[in-house]
């Protein structure tokens, strides 16, 4: 296809405030390969007899399981639930039965198994009934919105998988100023964004002015590549159709990765989002075309995402095409739906030869994150050589589009100064591959700034525990200390009561054993007891009772006391 130049896209983009458009660091002009997946039309993929459907698909905590095994589904119903707001609900794709609950294989460049729902389908495809259905969306308010779209569990259909209720959501006092529509396709193969444009653009205008309905801003633009050209003349006759949509249609220019967030912004704006900030921080957010229909049909139709188009292409596979494929369907039942593998396959991708991964087996699941499965063979894309040791030719700089030291990231990564990484800006590296692809030395570096980026989310996730392990234990402490005082002092004051009553209690005693013998001894001397038994007395006898009788006397006699 030939190249268009910047003077074509200026007469395109007249009509357009944003007829100038800025380039961003570096980059690669890369052979588009779009047009083996473009040439048929979106096919729906069936229902396979096995749906695998992960509790994860997108950034943030897991989804908690709402279902059982044993239990019927229909096709639409929440079975599992957000955790936290950084989280996003799943549904079942299609209707049939819950046979398991159990960790299975995940799309994800470590191989690791995820926590899922093994729904076997009953060729039905029933929907559940919905409770309600929500009225015209321009008369609810933001925050309602909001909430439905993430009951819907939309996320982000770009690939990142960032829940879309948190990516709308602002503070009261923010400005949106320029809303803009990703379609620009984000590497080589992969189609499912330009067939979506070409076939259901009307959705994707409806799903944009529900997103301008959030967000009141200034400017909306849909971004789209230069060679779209089916996709371009679609929306142009769509937006055209529309009454008062203040949608503008942009080209871009093909240069790789024009479809990153913050590479797409510096092209339209010339505005660059700073480090470790989003760009909503700077008045601007992006959706994906994809993501934008998923909008509409969860606002409008009431029905959560389900599905989503996947570019299934390569040399490797017989019959290259977009298919609308149910989330939780196997990568080998969308291959089949192409007419399966051809002879010389070598290797299963998910995502484009660029920031894509290999996997192990074809039996991994379909996620919302899923945008391409690109079977390639040897003679297309050969198989990795050895990497040799670097030469500091600097090749990597020049192509970094986010301006970064790749060089510098390496030794850091692979000498394991994982602080130094981050001083040199690591998670500003969005992974797209432009430096291994140039470096002349075959080091992969993306997986070292992966691997990198995840010893440090692991470290960071350790320490994160280990300050939860130090605050339980010195609660625990604390309390301890405070059940022990608590305690002590109980038992003072009981000591202190049992002291006072025993004292008293004594006190009491005596006196009234004084009283007694007080009383008697009046009582003896109010009657005048005599004495007897003292006739016929020896003198000593008598002298002695007389000695008695005075020694008492002398002690009661007054004064004596």
């Amino acid at each position: 296809m030939d190249q268009v130049t910047d003077t074509d896209l200026s007469d395109r983009n007249a009509a357009s405030r944003f007829e100038r458009l800025y380039r961003f660091h570096g980059g690669l002009v890369l052979p588009g390969h779009h047009e083996i997946s473009t040439s048929l039309p979106i096919k729906d993929a069936g229902v396979p007899p096995l749906l695998v459907i992960p509790l994860l698909q997108h950034i943030g905590e897991t989804a908690e399981y709402l279902v059982k095994e044993g239990d019927y589904v229909h096709k639409g119903q929440m079975i599992a639930a957000p955790r936290g707001n950084v989280s996003a609900p799943v549904h079942a794709s299609s209707s049939g039965t819950v046979i398991k609950l159990e960790e299975r294989p995940f799309p994800h460049p470590s191989g690791f198994s995820f926590p899922s729902v093994v729904i076997e389908t009953d060729g039905r495809d029933e929907w559940a009934e919905h409770a309600h259905t929500l009225p015209d969306y321009r008369q609810l308010s933001r925050v309602r919105l909001l909430d439905h779209i993430r009951a819907a569990g939309i996320v982000g259909l770009g690939g990142a998988g960032f829940p879309t209720q948190v990516k709308l959501s602002k503070g009261p006092g923010d400005r949106i100023d320029l809303l803009v529509i990703n379609g620009v396709e984000c590497e080589p193969y992969i189609s499912c964004d330009n067939m979506l444009l070409q076939e259901r653009s009307r959705e994707v205008l409806e799903g944009v002015r529900i997103l301008q309905h959030i967000l009141q801003p200034r400017d909306c633009v849909i971004a789209i590549e230069a060679d779209m050209q089916a996709a371009e003349a679609a929306l142009r006759a769509a937006v055209t159709g529309m009454a008062d949509t203040g949608i503008k249609v942009v080209c871009v220019p093909e240069r790789y990765p024009s479809g990153g967030e913050r590479q797409l912004i510096k092209v339209l704006t010339g505005r660059e989002v700073p480090s470790q900030s989003f760009p909503s921080d700077i008045g601007i957010i992006c959706q994906n075309v994809g993501t934008t229909a998923a909008v509409y049909r969860a606002v409008v139709e009431n029905r959560p995402l389900v599905s989503r188009i996947v570019t299934v292409t390569g040399a490797g596979v017989k019959q290259p095409r977009n298919l609308e494929i149910l989330i939780g369907t196997p990568f080998s039942y969308a291959v089949e739906a192409c007419g399966g593998y051809s002879d010389d396959i070598d290797r299963l991708l998910m995502g484009g030869p660029m920031m894509g991964f290999a996997v192990s087996t074809d039996e991994i699941p379909v996620i919302k994150a899923t945008n391409c499965i690109l079977a390639v063979t040897r003679e297309e894309m050969p198989p990795p050589v050895a990497a040799l040791p670097c030469i500091r030719c600097g090749k990597c700089t020049e192509v970094c589009p986010a301006d970064l030291l790749p060089q510098q990231l390496y030794w850091y990564a692979h000498s394991g100064n994982l602080d130094a990484a981050q001083d040199y800006s690591l998670f500003d590296c969005i992974e797209c591959g432009c430096c291994a692809y140039v470096c002349p030395s075959h080091i992969p570096l993306v997986q070292y700034y992966r691997h990198a980026k995840t010893e440090i989310w692991n470290a960071e996730k350790q320490k994160k525990a280990s300050d939860r392990a130090r605050e339980r234990h010195l609660s625990r402490q604390a309390r301890l200390e405070h059940i022990k005082r608590e305690r002590a002092e109980r038992l003072a004051r009981k000591k202190r009561a049992v002291s006072g009553k025993d004292g008293a209690r004594e006190a009491a005693k005596k006196a009234a054993i004084q009283a007694a013998l007080e009383r008697v001894r009046k009582k003896k001397e109010s009657e005048g007891i005599s004495q007897k038994n003292v006739d016929n007395l020896s003198a000593e006898q008598a002298e002695k009772i007389r000695e008695v009788d005075r020694r008492r006397q002398h002690k009661h006699s007054p004064g004596e006391h």
